[in-house]
C-alpha cells in the first residue's frame, strides 16, 4: 500500500473491523469503519456548510471521540483550529479572530464563553453531539456537495505557539507535515496494531494530537481517550483496556509517582512510558522505571515541527536520562549566534531541518526572518550533541540568566534543587540586581510543609554548584503555575513572585 500523505490517507490504513477508539467512561469501542464513516459524515456536513480547503474551523471540545472526529473532519474539509475549552471569553474572542475562523464546532450543551465570543465575532456555531452508541454528528446539518479530498500541501491544522514572550504566533501545519511526524513516532517506538495508546494529553495540543492519537491510528492500533487525566483512575484504565503505552508531561508522571507512595506497581500490559513537552529530572526518570518496571523515554517536540524531533530509543538500544535522544526523522544541528555549525559537545542553539517542519509562521515576516537561517529552523533552545549524537537540552536561550557577564542555565539549578529529598517542584529565574544586572533566584514547592527551610536549600546548592550559579534567594511557595500543557513559563513565575502573587 502507498505511504499516506494526508490525514484522509492515514485513516484508511487499518482493517475496518479493528478497534480504533475506546471511550473508557462509557466502555464504547469504535471500529475503524465506524470512525471513518463518522469523520466523513462530519466532513460532508462541514462542506455543506460552505467549508473549503483553507477555511478555518475552530473546535472547542473536551477530550473524547467528538474531539477526534471533529479534528479529522475539519482537517480533511478545511483547516482544523482546536482551542482550549478552558479559555475565558476574552481569549476565545482573540483566537477566533486571529485564526479567521469561518465557523465553530462545540458541544450541544455548554461552551457558553466560546459561543458568546463567536456570536460577537459573527461566526456561525455548529453543535456536535454523540449518541449512546458512540456516533458523533452535527445537529441540524445541511445536505450538499461532499467534502473534497485534501492534498498533502493543504494546511490541515493551525495552532498557536505558547506565547511565552509577546503575542502568540500562528503555526500552519500541512497534511504531509503531520503524517510524517506521526510516522516518525510510530517508527521510533515500533508501534503495531497490537499497541493501545492512552491519550491523556489535551487534544488542542500537538503532543496529544500527533503522538497519542495520529501515530497509533497510522499503525492500526487503538487509542483510549478519557475525558481528562486522573491519577485516581489511571491504573484501572490501563488494566481494563490493556494499554501498552502512554505519553505525558512531567507533571502527570510525578502525580502518578506521588500516588505510588514509593511502592512498586504492577504495570500490566504497559511496555513503555513516554514523556515530552517539558524536561523530566533524571532522578525522577529512574524512580518511574524502578516503581513501574517499564522503560521511560524522554522525547523532544515542538509545534513548529509537528511534534517529535528527537527521542530516546527503547531497549535494547541505549537511553540516556537527561538527554532527549537522537534525531527522529529529521536533521538536528547546533549553531552559534553567527550561524556557524558547532562541533560535538559544544553548546549553542538547536536548529532543525526535515519534512515534518512547517514552512513558516502565518503572516509574520519578522518572526520568519528571525527564525530561519540558511534553511534551518532555530528552535530557541540551547543544547549540545554528544559523541553518540544524543541531544542534551540545557534550557531556553531567552531564559538564560546573565549574572555579571556569566551565563547561568536555569534548568541546571532546577535539577540540583530537585535532587533535594524535600523538594517536589523547582523553577529558577532571574531577579533584577543593581550591579550584576541579574541575580539567580528559585521558587520551590516542598513535598511536605516545613520539610526544609530556605537556608537548607541554599546550602544544598552551594555544595553542588559554582558560586555564580547558586540562587541567592529561594522562595518556598504552595504551587508553581503551569500552562494547560504542563509547561513552566519562568518569566511568568518570576513576575508572580516579585509582584507578591505567589
Amino acid at each position: 500500500m502507498k505511504a499516506p500523505t494526508t490525514l484522509l490517507d492515514l485513516l484508511q490504513l487499518a482493517p475496518g473491523d479493528r478497534t480504533a477508539i475506546i471511550v473508557p467512561e462509557l466502555n464504547l469501542h469504535i471500529s475503524y469503519d465506524s470512525l471513518r464513516q463518522q469523520v466523513m459524515a462530519v466532513a460532508d456536513a462541514l462542506a455543506a456548510a460552505g467549508i473549503r480547503h483553507g477555511n478555518r474551523v475552530a473546535i472547542v471540545q473536551p477530550n473524547g471521540l467528538p474531539a477526534i472526529v471533529c479534528f479529522l473532519a475539519a482537517a480533511i474539509t478545511g483547516t482544523a483550529a482546536p482551542l482550549n475549552p478552558a479559555y475565558p471569553y476574552e481569549e476565545f474572542f482573540f483566537f477566533l479572530g486571529d485564526t479567521s475562523a469561518h465557523l465553530l464546532l462545540c458541544p450541544h450543551l455548554g461552551a457558553e464563553q466560546a459561543r458568546a465570543a463567536a456570536l460577537d465575532r459573527g461566526i456561525r456555531v455548529l453543535s456536535v453531539v454523540m449518541d449512546p452508541q458512540g456516533t458523533v454528528h452535527i445537529v441540524h446539518k445541511r445536505e450538499g456537495t461532499p467534502a473534497v479530498p485534501p492534498s498533502p500541501e493543504d494546511v490541515a491544522l493551525i495552532l498557536h505557539t505558547s506565547g511565552s514572550t509577546g503575542r502568540p504566533k500562528r503555526v500552519p501545519l500541512q497534511h504531509s507535515n503531520l503524517v510524517v511526524s506521526a510516522s516518525n513516532v510510530a517508527d521510533t517506538y515500533s508501534l503495531s496494531p497490537d499497541d493501545v495508546s492512552l491519550c491523556i494529553m489535551p487534544l488542542f495540543h500537538i503532543h496529544g494530537m500527533v503522538a497519542s492519537t495520529l501515530a497509533p491510528l497510522l499503525s492500526g492500533g487503538t487509542v483510549v481517550v478519557p475525558t481528562k487525566f486522573s491519577p485516581l483512575t489511571f491504573w484501572r484504565t490501563v488494566h481494563e483496556h490493556r494499554v501498552t503505552w502512554y505519553s505525558g508531561v512531567p507533571t502527570m508522571h510525578q502525580l502518578l509517582l506521588a500516588r505510588a507512595h514509593g511502592h512498586k506497581h504492577h504495570a500490566g500490559t504497559l511496555r513503555f512510558i513516554r514523556s515530552a513537552s517539558a524536561p523530566m529530572p533524571p532522578e525522577k526518570i529512574h524512580k518511574v522505571e524502578e516503581l513501574f518496571g517499564v522503560p521511560f523515554v524522554e522525547a523532544y517536540g515542538m509545534t513548529e515541527a509537528s511534534h517529535q524531533m528527537a527521542s530516546n530509543p527503547l531497549p535494547p538500544k541505549h537511553r540516556k536520562p537527561g538527554s532527549v535522544g537522537p534525531a527522529s526523522g529529521i536533521r538536528i544541528s547546533i549553531m552559534d549566534a553567527q550561524g556557524k555549525h558547532l562541533r560535538k559537545g559544544e553548546r549553542g542553539e538547536v536548529v532543525i531541518q526535515g519534512p515534518s517542519i512547517f514552512d513558516g509562521y502565518e503572516n509574520n515576516p519578522e518572526a520568519n526572518a528571525a527564525s530561519f537561517v540558511r534553511g534551518w529552523f532555530r528552535t530557541g533552545d540551547q543544547g549540545y550533541l554528544d559523541a553518540d549524537n544524543y541531544l542534551h537540552l540545557t534550557g531556553r536561550i531567552k531564559d538564560l540568566i546573565i549574572r555579571g557577564g556569566e551565563n547561568v542555565a536555569p534548568r541546571e539549578v532546577d535539577e540540583v534543587l530537585l535532587a533535594h529529598a524535600a523538594v517536589a517542584e523547582a523553577v529558577t529565574f532571574a531577579m533584577p540586581h543593581p550591579t550584576l544586572g541579574e541575580e539567580v533566584a528559585s521558587a520551590v514547592v516542598l513535598h511536605e510543609q516545613g520539610g526544609a527551610h530556605e537556608s537548607d536549600l541554599l546550602k544544598h546548592c552551594r555544595e553542588r554548584l559554582a558560586e555564580y550559579k547558586c540562587p541567592k534567594k529561594v522562595f518556598i511557595v504552595p504551587s508553581i503555575p503551569l500552562t494547560a500543557t504542563g509547561k513552566i513559563r519562568r518569566q511568568q513565575v518570576a513576575s508572580a513572585i516579585l509582584d507578591g502573587q505567589l
